[in-house]
């Protein structure tokens, strides 16, 4: 059966080829931007389209509205007596309006081996690829039910993912879920996590005067909300080093564990590609091991704009009465974000009563296990979808459906991504390659295989 199966597999992904393009153009032509109001009615359309996708393929399909965006809820049920896998990608996209694009980011285009445009890899092509395999694997007999969750409202944290898994909890019978929506570390080097920090987020807003003054008249006696704003950050974290000053910030981390940290510098990690990728010219340490537990297993403390005063050409000399700063931390286990806001608005207050202190949203931070017979499975499937051995590493961003799905389920999760960093996640000119999603089939397919017939 199984050597069938893979001959199969070896002719089947050429010839799915010009369907995945296909498909692909479908998915990135619509807009899904899900932190842009107008794109409400795009919103709809993609969660339409994708379900026609799904249903083609073979899926029952529903369209589950949720108080947000919907989540499109597909399930390939082949007998309810074989073990049941859920697979989570999104659909929503972050929005596209860096000037550095070279083409329209929604007009899908084919450059070689490359396909060009927002939500080629973050997240549709990834999501596309999983699917084509699930349906392979279900029609040359692989014994397994495949669930797809498709969300659209992972680009702003998932708030509502958690109202459709309490809406479907007794159709949600999988066994595991696979989430494959992540990004390797480089072309050669495959990697797996199974951690994910949390976020939180907040607004300091400081208010000094009804109206913005002339320096010359009052400058010296005014107060300057953006100095003083300035003066804040600086006194909450060392931007130097990273370091947070607040008492109580790195109270519960977990201490990353030998072993961790083994696979950390162990995963090929390297300094200078990673600048490279980023665009970054320097950074707060050169040191491998530096560099990777300050990105996978530590918080952060990040500012992300000051506004206020005059923002036009040249200077006008005027003491602004307003100031706004926007600020992040990326959370890590043990954090929890609520117990952490309360501890940095009180820090706050009492360094600074006069500012404002507006909780955004927050995520809490996931950390799965890779020892056992699922992480074993994804590490086979990734060597036998791509010819390398994949790294086990923790992930710096956020997946909020992740903990969702943790906590309502309480199934193993395992992540497959297929992203590479050059692909642009979030950046301009994103873009996804044949070369990845053909791999990711056979990986899926592999993955698929193992669970339905070596399954705990």
């Amino acid at each position: 059966m199984a050597t069938d199966l893979y001959t199969a597999l070896e002719q089947g992904i050429p010839a799915v080829r010009e369907e995945f393009e296909t498909l692909l153009r479908e998915l990135v032509q619509i807009p899904t931007v899900s932190m842009d109001p107008a794109h409400a009615s795009d919103i709809q359309q993609g969660a339409h389209k994708a379900a026609a996708i799904l249903q083609a393929c073979g899926a029952t399909v529903e369209v589950v509205e949720t108080p947000g965006n919907p989540v499109v809820f597909g399930q390939l049920t082949v007998n309810p007596a074989y073990p049941t896998v859920a697979i989570y990608n999104h659909l929503d996209v972050q929005p596209a309006n860096e000037p550095q694009w070279q083409q329209d980011p929604f007009v899908f285009q084919r450059d070689g081996e490359r396909y060009l445009g927002r939500g080629t890899t973050d997240d549709k092509g990834p999501a596309l690829t999983a699917l084509l395999a699930a349906r392979f694997a279900v029609q040359h007999g692989v014994p397994l039910n495949v669930q797809f969750l498709w969300e659209l409202e992972e680009e702003i944290g998932s708030p509502h993912f958690a109202d459709f898994v309490a809406q479907r909890r007794q159709a949600l019978t999988c066994n595991s879920v696979v989430v494959s929506d992540t990004v390797w570390l480089s072309r050669t080097t495959p990697a797996v996590p199974y951690g994910l920090r949390g976020m939180l987020t907040m607004l300091l807003r400081l208010e000094t005067g009804s109206n913005d003054c002339h320096s010359g008249l009052t400058g010296g006696a005014a107060r300057n909300p953006i100095g003083e704003l300035s003066d804040l950050i600086a006194h909450c974290y060392d931007a130097r080093t990273g370091r947070v000053h607040i008492p109580g910030f790195y109270d519960d981390v977990r201490p990353l564990s030998a072993p961790e940290l083994d696979h950390f510098l162990a995963s090929g990690f390297n300094v200078a590609t990673f600048m490279a990728v980023h665009g970054l010219h320097t950074l707060r340490s050169n040191d491998v091991q530096r560099v990777v537990q300050a990105i996978w297993s530590e918080p952060t403390f990040e500012v992300h704009g000051i506004s206020g005063g005059y923002q036009g050409p040249g200077v006008k000399t005027i003491v602004p009465h307003a100031a706004e700063a926007k600020i992040s931390m990326r959370l890590v286990p043990d954090q929890d974000p609520e117990r952490l806001f309360a501890i940095v608005q009180e820090f706050i207050h009492q360094y600074h009563p006069d500012v404002e202190v507006h909780q955004g949203g927050f995520l809490r931070p996931y950390l799965g296990d890779f020892s056992g017979f699922y992480g074993a499975a994804v590490r086979e499937a990734v060597r036998f979808g791509f010819g390398k051995t994949p790294s086990f590493i923790r992930e710096g961003g956020s997946i909020g459906a992740v903990v969702t799905l943790d906590q309502m389920l309480q199934v193993p999760i395992v992540f497959l991504g297929l992203s590479l960093p050059e692909h642009g996640y979030h950046a301009p000119n994103e873009n996804f390659d044949w070369g990845q999603a053909s791999g990711g089939m056979r990986a899926f397919v592999k993955y698929f295989d193992t669970l339905a017939s070596s399954r705990p």
